[in-house]
């Protein structure tokens, strides 16, 4: 919406959306029943419970959306752990008082989030500034693809989306590894985050680790990070020995599709090559490895 310059055209947000400026100050309309503080173990079991249940993991607040009376509403079917999807809504439509379109979005891969821009463009009269925007990040992943081409063998990579249970990347992830010159042996591109036996990470023998739990900060993974080095056999990995796992923020670099995940590809690049592409690293990623 921010790239597509409709902030101002923004009358509600859900609970997640943190970006600064006026958006921060706009009504939320949804809630999540997951503890924000628990440990990623924590976390894990309480989804679980409720998706074992059938219960929903958030709550959408429909007498402050009658309110509002949007236009527009814009939603997602990717992930049911991850935000209020079509059947919260779908419930909730019939008990407001006006008949807002409902735009579903449910992207996997790159050139999906690229199409999903551009129907958002398309939905709201900024067509023309969508294409312009998709262009632009197709020329910078092309960049990439390039850039690819001098760096040497693929780097075998671990990308986790989460640490306890240890869960692969997915959807995008595993391809945003691909084109910055790495290969995810444990995800697969366009598919779903899945939960991994710690022993597939020890066989994979990963040369890099990027950590980047979903929907945490950087700073918040750091803790994750110290689960992860008290498994059997991790200083034992040859990215532990060299100092190359990594903790990035995964709820602002990795977990959302949009116009950043290229920004997510070049800061991933960075990673992978230091210094043969001329990028700093993202902002609050810090590696670690051996001792």
């Amino acid at each position: 919406m921010r790239a597509l310059g409709l902030e101002t055209s923004l009358v509600a947000v859900s609970h997640s959306c943190d970006f600064p400026g006026p958006v921060a100050t706009l009504p939320r309309v949804t809630r999540t029943r997951v503890p924000k503080d628990a440990s990623s173990r924590a976390i894990d079991a309480e989804v679980r419970e409720c998706l074992a249940g059938g219960e929903s993991l958030y709550e959408l607040d429909v007498e402050l959306l009658d309110r509002l009376r949007p236009d527009l509403i814009v939603t997602q079917a990717l992930c049911e752990v991850c935000a209020v999807g079509p059947g919260e809504l779908g419930r909730a439509l019939p008990a407001l008082g006006s008949a807002p379109k409902v735009l579903t979005l449910e992207p996997r891969t790159l050139e999906q989030v690229f199409g999903d821009i551009e129907t958002v463009g398309q939905a709201t009269g900024r067509a023309r500034c969508a294409a312009r925007l998709v262009a632009d990040l197709r020329r910078r992943v092309e960049a990439v693809r390039t850039r690819r081409a001098g760096f040497g063998d693929r780097l075998r990579v671990a990308f986790l989306e989460w640490a306890d249970p240890p869960m692969c990347g997915g959807h995008w992830n595993p391809e945003l590894v691909e084109l910055a010159g790495g290969h995810d042996g444990l995800g697969l591109p366009g598919e779903p985050s899945r939960t991994l036996g710690w022993d597939q990470v020890l066989e994979w023998r990963p040369e890099v680790m990027v950590l980047a739990c979903c929907g945490f900060t950087a700073e918040r993974a750091q803790v994750e990070l110290a689960l992860l080095r008290g498994r059997p056999g991790f200083n034992t990995l040859p990215c532990a020995r060299s100092g190359r796992v990594h903790v990035v923020d995964g709820v602002g670099h990795f977990s959302r599709p949009g116009p950043s995940l290229v920004d997510s590809l070049e800061a991933l690049e960075a990673l992978l090559w230091p210094g043969a592409t001329g990028r700093e690293r993202p902002a609050g990623a810090s590696s670690s490895g051996f001792g």
